[in-house]
């Protein structure tokens, strides 16, 4: 009888173990996920949509590769379409890694209404689409942009990040160049910007202080989260006038030296984002004059895109490049 009584506790123990080894699973955050260097497919995303002087609108859309390492390449077509209208309304056909937001606009006309622009595209033999439109919520404007771009405490309200403006990227030479596979090509660029920067980031710096100065001294009953300052602030994008070159159309290897700053939101420490830590901001050019050569291992038209980026706000402008075979 002792014999029988003892087996039932061990099994009990068992059933009990278990249940805290599922109970365990599950409890596990839903951010613990699986994270892949290759291999995944692509969303498109809507940011928003911008009015424009004239009337019309543009619809902001960008998209995550759920990749940290593969960039995939989809030329426009059926599975990398917009509609209404052509196929071909200036997305993109090489995708970076990861999040990649305000990639490009589609100008609608000032009677859109409530119609819906669908960006559709195919990866890894999954289909998804985006769905654009003009509804209130989905309004973009500078202090939103910049909140969306994960600027350093940006969410605050003032009136130096009020009064920011996106800097001005000016691209010296022809829109479109021609140059043969293997031939160096520079690209010299220059950017205008407001100057106010220096004061977002001053404020800002007082602001982090400020949350990770000790509270004040109260009375014990108050907690330390009563007790600190509401500061919201976000502390995973440098700010700092940069410009990035990084290829938006075109299926061959491209070289840029220097290499560029990654436009993709990369978290992980040492990368060259400035969305992780230890990232450190190339220095300005003393002339304000930024040089980037670029090689192309193989044929074809390639559209580089160049972005000014104050930490904040950004400005594209991009550059056509006609790559021939080397004459033999």
């Amino acid at each position: 009888m002792l014999r029988a009584f003892l087996r039932q506790v061990k099994a009990g123990a068992v059933r009990v173990a278990m249940a805290t080894v599922v109970v365990l699973a599950l409890a596990q955050p839903a951010s613990a996920q699986l994270s892949y260097q290759s291999g995944q497919n692509i969303s498109p995303a809507f940011e928003g949509w911008e009015a424009n002087d004239d009337g019309s609108f543009s619809l902001v859309f960008g998209y995550l590769n759920r990749n940290w390492q593969e960039e995939l390449d989809v030329p426009v077509g059926p599975e990398n379409s917009l509609s209404p209208g052509p196929a071909d309304q200036g997305q993109p056909t090489h995708f970076l890694p990861r999040r990649n937001r305000f990639v490009f606009k589609v100008r609608v006309p000032a009677d859109f209404g409530d119609q819906e622009m669908v960006w559709t595209l195919v990866t890894q033999d999954k289909t998804e689409y985006a769905y654009g439109s003009l509804r209130t919520d989905y309004k973009l404007d500078n202090i939103v942009i910049a909140s969306e771009t994960g600027a350093l405490g940006i969410g605050q309200s003032n009136a130096a990040t009020r009064a920011n403006t996106p800097p001005i990227l000016t691209v010296e030479g022809d829109a479109v160049r021609h140059v043969s596979v293997g031939q160096p090509i520079t690209i010299e660029a220059t950017i205008a910007d407001d100057g106010l920067e220096a004061e977002i980031r001053r404020t800002r710096a007082l602001a982090e202080r400020a949350r990770q100065a000790p509270p004040p001294t109260a009375p014990p009953k108050l907690s330390e989260r009563q007790l600190r300052p509401p500061v919201r602030i976000t502390v995973n994008k440098s700010l700092g006038l940069h410009l990035s070159w990084f290829v938006f159309r075109g299926d061959g290897e491209v070289e840029f030296d220097p290499p560029q700053v990654k436009t993709w939101e990369d978290t992980r420490t040492g990368a060259n984002s400035p969305w992780a830590p230890l990232y450190v901001r190339p220095p300005v050019p003393e002339d304000a004059r930024w040089e980037v050569t670029v090689t192309f291992d193989q044929p074809g038209t390639y559209v580089l895109r160049g972005r000014a980026d104050d930490g904040a706000l950004f400005h594209d402008r991009d550059v056509t490049i006609v790559v021939r075979p080397v004459t033999q």
